[in-house]
């Protein structure tokens, strides 16, 4: 009996979703629950599993395609999928007969050298432009180098190779639902808010001596490592509380201000960036706050974070510190009206009661809407920042 494999129910403010990838082809067998193909939208991949044991009949919607809510994606024959063993069998059965009933016909032929390379092409599962291109030159997609995304060969990588140069590749790639979507968001900001920077910088000995100190204990008994995000959002959390306009934002020709702090922790991915939100940041302790982050991360990677997990927030920190930045203009996350960015820690020398020391230094820029906050709110809310994070005992004691 076929199934039909529908498009599930989709997120809500969800409309439609495009189909990422197919994890099976026709014919192959597949397993109650087991994943068939993945479906992107603007923020989250969602996985459609099979509805029953069988065989995969048909697919009615291939890759890179639109869909919507109950839309119609393959054909699932129900039942027990053969054993492999019976089809090593079969395959063993067909070829000893298909050598008998051709050796008296082809004896006197033998493939071409094109034909050659058309059949290994078809077995790497190659683009139609460069089976072509290959099966037509007699090439062997073995011996070209490969330059396309995970190790693919392109049409470029052959021409170049037909002309004994080397390889200057090209490849178009449509953009994925998600990065689609950053570029809007980011274009729709520089399009709206009159963004401005403003940088300070940080001198994190005090933070690294807490941590150095209390690490080991720390794990023990929270169960989760103590890292520099946990003391950021707590020392934004008390630069929001003193600066509230920070964390407001702009609706029509009203402004927004909110009274709890929902701050967005930027996680990069395969996929892009996504912004999951620490709902009452200002309610959480050290232990929670790094809980939470490990868990959306890990969420963010996998692409299992759900949507509602994504959505809203008043501050966003982002830490580019982590790839190496030393410093940046972080683009607002809108409808927000500031972003805080982090950066490397970098040690340098620096004057401290009338001697030159050596202490991790990080520079501090924070982007925001100039329309609603003015320079003197972003200004003295990043010297908030900063006298928190260098005397982090006052701030986790609430002084």
């Amino acid at each position: 009996m076929s199934i039909e494999v529908k498009v599930p129910n989709l997120p809500e403010s969800v409309s439609d979703a495009t189909v990422a990838k197919w994890h099976k082809k026709p014919g192959d067998a597949v397993a109650r629950d087991e994943n068939l193909v993945d479906l992107e939208t603007d923020k989250v991949v969602l996985e459609v599993p099979a509805p029953a044991d069988g065989i995969l009949k048909d697919i009615k919607a291939d890759e890179g395609e639109t869909v919507t809510e109950g839309a119609l994606l393959g054909l699932l024959e129900e039942g027990e999928a053969p054993a492999a063993g019976d089809d090593k069998k079969d395959t063993k059965a067909d070829k000893t007969d298909g050598d008998k009933s051709s050796s008296a016909t082809d004896s006197d032929s033998k493939p071409t050298p094109a034909a050659k390379a058309e059949a290994k092409a078809g077995q790497d599962d190659l683009a139609p432009s460069v089976r072509r291109l290959v099966g037509e030159h007699g090439v062997d997609p073995s011996g070209v180098e490969a330059s396309g995304r995970g190790g693919r060969l392109t049409k470029g990588d052959v021409l170049a190779h037909l002309k004994g140069a080397g390889p200057r590749p090209e490849e178009r790639v449509k953009m994925s639902r998600l990065r689609s979507r950053i570029a809007e968001r980011m274009k729709d900001a520089q399009n709206t808010a009159a963004i401005l920077t403003s940088f300070n910088e940080v001198n994190l000995q005090a933070v690294m001596d807490i941590r150095n100190r209390y690490k080991d204990d720390f794990l023990k008994r929270h169960d989760v490592k103590l890292g520099f995000m946990s003391f950021f959002v707590k020392a934004c959390s008390e630069a929001l509380r003193k600066h509230p306009v920070v964390n407001a934002s702009i609706d029509g020709d009203e402004i927004v201000y909110h009274g709890f702090q929902d701050i967005g922790i930027a996680v990069s991915t395969e996929r892009g960036l996504l912004v999951p939100i620490l709902r009452d940041a200002h309610r959480m302790g050290l232990a929670d706050i790094e809980a939470a982050i490990a868990d959306y991360a890990e969420q963010a990677r996998k692409g299992t974070i759900k949507l509602e997990d994504l959505q809203g927030g008043t501050f966003t920190i982002t830490n580019g510190g982590v790839f190496g930045s030393l410093l940046s203009t972080p683009l607002l996350n809108m409808p927000q009206s500031a972003i805080l960015g982090m950066h490397a820690i970098k040690e340098r020398p620096i004057a401290e009661n009338g001697q030159v020391v050596i202490r991790p230094m990080m520079y501090i820029a924070l982007s925001y809407d100039h329309r609603i906050i003015d320079g003197k709110d972003a200004v003295q809310f990043l010297v908030a920042v900063k006298q928190a994070l260098e005397d982090p005992a006052r701030m986790l004691l609430g002084l």
